[in-house]
């Protein structure tokens, strides 16, 4: 029987665990659409497309908070905010249903 029992408190997938994997999925997908911007990717392609769309709508309440001339930082900044953001509060929200 004992060798079904879970061998701890960092066995398995916890909640917390989940929890900090989707905020990590959460921030590469927005990273990898700062990359793609940045290095003008083209925009037609579907790979593309994709990244920009699921970053628009996860970032979008962070997207015109600031007002910059050039378009690279703009991107940084609108994105960068909104992928910081889910890093922090996903991980801090992990450790809190860890210690549960």
């Amino acid at each position: 029987m004992d060798r079904y029992r879970r061998a701890g408190p960092r066995a398995g997938w916890s909640a917390g665990r989940i929890v900090a994997l989707a905020a990590d999925l959460v921030a590469l997908i927005i990273v990898v659409w700062i990359v793609l911007d940045l290095l003008d990717a083209n925009g037609s392609n579907a790979v593309v497309q994709w990244f920009h769309d699921a970053a628009t709508w996860l970032a979008g309440w962070s997207i015109g908070i600031f007002h910059l001339s050039r378009h690279w930082a703009q991107v940084i900044v609108d994105y960068g905010i909104a992928a910081v953001v889910y890093l922090v509060a996903g991980h801090a929200l992990a450790r809190l249903l860890s210690r549960l």
